[in-house]
């Protein structure tokens, strides 16, 4: 395919898809650059587009082939109906949208009851077999469902020109992505509306109907007495997955780029739409999700844009997305603060919370590979439900210490009382073990010091005996002593004697 005119259908999807003229015209104005001729071609695209087409459903023939045809305009009557003008027993009040084959106007219903309604009907000219039949097959899938979060047929009939028209719920509502930013919604208040969205899509396809382009523009939220609800809605593109619509069901061609490149799977890359299942529909929640919770879809829009439709095509089918908890993690400061705050929180602790289970639960929603999804919108919604009640999520590898950890915060009260419990059993431990500690000691003390004085008390009367003795063997050493001298006194005096009888005898 030519590089350039890839552009121009990169640029011409990504605008048709935004829902007021206002917003395309922004948008144009980033995407062209000043290009004044890509612009012109882009617009003369959506020209085509307006008068008989719809999003890029051209056959996949050669490039000469598919520039012709997006390029070829129809002689069509323009659109008769005005406000003020009556179709059966429905009065036009105000147009709402316009599609590629169809317009969309509120109008008021005027018997038996009197109530706003919205009223589709397709545009003259525009009646051919194959539109009727995608016409009557949008019809029939709505129809088919009776869900809160599906707008609803509430009546059909043709004008009396015969063109066929349709009658819905009216849905006054925003895009699930401004008013969740607009009222700061949490982010479990996010995922408890996106858990509604997820059992609208379940319904639809347990009914047999595949969504194929779901994105925040079709799906609105109301508020019903103080209450968000969501409404899915634009089923015009739907696809049954058991031929129950018309003999036209699969009504787009094969290779065909079907729906919107930031919320399309890689299946539906393919351009092959007799491979798509609902698990395209899981894909686009995914993506759902991924900006409800970061503020940014999974592929920067911007380069999704600049790219040719060959590039959006293998980045769709071939890159991996970065995680959540990452893709916050790159955002610059002041983009990371306004996303936080749109969500009531602050940066670090949304990239906290993000990280981990919610990351496992996108991602495992984004697998190129779509038997590794979630086999169904339940099944996507209970995870979500695992991880608002601190359950271990199926998304996750489990792990003995996950499941523990999941444990504890999904029984806070009960492991709090348990701690404290056991708290108070270790603090009493511990007092007792203290106190028979220094009983212990007290009673070791006492039986030492008791050693300790009979101790002395030998040591005393050891000294004491020791002492007797060292008196007994000085009395007697002072017994002996005079003893002694009283054997030298006498033995003094009879030497005297002698001595005194020898003079004595000399004498005579």
């Amino acid at each position: 395919m030519n590089t350039q005119f890839s552009r121009e259908l990169a640029i011409f999807a990504g605008t048709v898809s935004l829902p007021d003229g206002v917003q395309r015209a922004a948008y144009l104005d980033q995407a062209c650059s000043g290009d004044a001729e890509l612009r012109q071609r882009v617009e003369t695209l959506l020209k085509a587009h307006a008068d008989a087409g719809t999003f890029l459903q051209a056959p996949a023939a050669p490039a000469a082939g598919r520039e012709a045809r997006f390029f070829e305009t129809a002689t069509l009557q323009t659109v008769t109906e005005k406000p003020g003008d009556k179709i059966g027993r429905y009065k036009l009040r105000e147009t709402i949208g316009e599609g590629g084959c169809g317009v969309v106007y509120v109008a008021e219903q005027e018997e038996p009851v009197r109530r706003r309604v919205a009223l589709k009907v397709i545009k003259p000219g525009m009646d051919s077999k194959s539109v009727i039949a995608r016409f009557e097959a949008e019809r029939q899938a709505l129809a088919m469902m009776d869900h809160p979060n599906i707008a609803r047929v509430l009546d059909a009939g043709s004008t009396e020109t015969g063109r066929p028209y349709f009658v819905m719920e009216l849905v006054r509502g925003v895009r699930i992505t401004d008013y969740c930013d607009q009222n700061k919604l949490s982010t479990g208040q996010r995922l408890d509306l996106f858990i509604l969205v997820c059992n609208a899509v379940q319904h639809a396809h347990q009914k047999g109907i595949i969504h194929r382009d779901l994105k925040p523009s079709n799906i609105l939220v109301t508020v019903n007495d103080g209450v968000p609800v969501p409404k899915v809605i634009d089923f015009g593109i739907a696809k049954a997955t058991e031929g129950r619509l018309t003999d036209l069901t699969v009504y787009t061609e094969l290779h065909q780029f079907i729906g919107t490149p930031a919320y399309m799977s890689p299946e539906q890359a393919e351009m092959t739409s007799l491979d798509i299942d609902t698990r395209s529909d899981i894909y686009s929640l995914g993506v759902l999700l991924y900006e409800l919770l970061t503020g940014r879809t999974p592929f920067d829009p911007k380069k999704l844009m600049e790219a040719g439709l060959d590039e959006i095509r293998r980045t769709i089918r071939e890159v991996e997305p970065p995680r959540p908890s990452t893709r916050l993690s790159t955002l610059a400061n002041g983009d990371l603060t306004t996303v936080a705050k749109a969500r009531g929180s602050e940066a670090i602790k949304l990239v906290s919370l993000i990280r981990g289970d919610l990351d496992w639960i996108v991602m495992k929603a984004l697998e190129k590979d779509r038997t590794r999804r979630y086999d169904t919108a339940n099944g996507f919604a209970m995870d979500v439900k695992r991880f608002l009640g601190n359950e271990p999520v199926a998304a996750r590898p489990p792990s003995t210490t996950y499941r523990f950890q999941k444990l504890v915060r999904r029984n806070k009260l009960a492991f709090a009382a348990a701690t404290a419990v056991v708290c108070v059993l270790v603090v009493g431990i511990a007092v007792s073990t203290w106190q028979a500690f220094r009983a212990t000691n007290a009673q070791q003390a006492a039986l030492a010091a008791e050693a300790t004085e009979k101790m002395q008390r030998r040591v005393a009367e050891a000294a004491q005996a020791a002492e007797k003795e060292q008196r007994l063997v000085a009395q007697q050493k002072q017994h002996e002593a005079e003893a002694e001298r009283q054997r030298a006194e006498a033995s003094e005096r009879e030497s005297q004697r002698l001595l005194y009888m020898a003079n004595m005898n000399l004498a005579q």
